[in-house]
């Protein structure tokens, strides 16, 4: 599995071949994850304030700002008792987050916390999932997070008249008639952090909706003509994602969730069929070039992509092909 990349090395050992998280290797990988490779780089470039270039471009400052270095150190498993780590949390609860609402904005308020008039739901369920990851589910903030997706999001598909009102009326494309796979893929992906046993049912039941939203489009399908695919782009695995999405990434949310309907087939035959010879998968799409630090190489197989793969095809119960 190589040494150059530990945090690959710890979720291939932990969901891929079950090791639990005393056994050696497991434990030797995570630790790693801090002293070696991409984690560390990104911590070198942090500011003293948490934040990494210019604070107030913690969002539009694409792809170097803060949000996005926290959602790159959560799919990396940065040490959440790292205080470099909680310090980028904090500046994001601070400066991000609507303290109405619970929602998080692409811009401050110059009363504090995030503007309330400016919040995304990509961004919310992106900033929501990457806090859980790094160690603030039990926080009060994030789940006043975990509340606003569970009270706002939408999982409507063009057949009635989108949800008027705030924060329905700030961003059309967000919302609308058709709510965007965006954001429905991340906020699904927040609340499926969530440990089984602390969903509420309200929870559950948005969970339930966003999974039949992302059946009913065959995952990444038209849902009103089912031999239409909705973006070409989303047939092409990358890695890190930030606001875009893939077919793996919403297979792997439906997996995780013990998912395993036919209408996904189609999508999981696509995963198989992206397999080398060698039995690793590509990096299509990539953000390099506009990053704190690049991650792997574009066109030549990804570690990252192999491994998301991986466990989308264990989850779905499907062998990898024996070459």
């Amino acid at each position: 599995m190589g040494e150059d990349n530990p945090s690959v090395r710890y979720f291939i050992l932990r969901d891929v071949l079950d090791k639990g998280e005393d056994d050696l290797d497991v434990e030797k990988s995570r630790k790693a994850i801090m002293q070696v490779g991409a984690v560390p780089k990104i911590l070198s470039k942090q500011k003293s304030g948490g934040y990494w270039e210019v604070p107030e471009n913690f969002y539009f400052g694409k792809y170097e700002g803060t949000v996005w270095q926290l959602m790159v150190l959560a799919e990396l498993e940065a040490d959440p008792d790292d205080e470099r780590v909680k310090s980028a949390c904090e500046f994001i609860l601070e400066y991000s987050q609507d303290r109405e609402s619970g929602g998080f904005s692409h811009m401050s308020s110059s009363s504090g916390g995030g503007a309330h008039g400016k919040l995304l739901p990509c961004l919310t369920g992106n900033m929501v999932w990457s806090l859980i990851k790094l160690g603030y589910l039990k926080d009060v903030r994030v789940q006043k997070g975990i509340d606003w997706i569970v009270k706002y999001q939408r999982f409507d598909d063009g057949v009635k008249e989108g949800a008027s009102g705030w924060p329905y009326d700030e961003h059309e494309r967000c919302w609308g008639r058709h709510s965007c796979h965006m954001g429905a893929v991340k906020a699904l992906k927040a609340l499926v952090e969530v440990p089984a046993d602390e969903r509420s049912e309200d929870l559950q039941r948005t969970i339930r909706k966003g999974t039949e939203y992302f059946l009913l489009h065959h995952v990444y399908k038209r849902s009103h003509d089912l031999t239409r695919v909705s973006k070409r782009e989303w047939l092409q695995f990358g890695f890190p994602l930030m606001w875009n999405t893939d077919v793996l990434e919403i297979l792997g949310i439906l997996t995780k969730l013990g998912c395993r309907d036919g209408r996904m087939q189609e999508a999981v035959d696509l995963v198989v069929s992206k397999q080398d010879g060698l039995g690793r998968w590509k990096l299509e799409r990539s953000f390099n070039g506009r990053l704190q630090v690049n991650i792997e190489q574009k066109g030549k197989p990804s570690k990252w992509v192999t491994l998301n793969a991986l466990r989308v095809l264990k989850g779905f119960c499907i062998e990898p092909r024996e070459n």
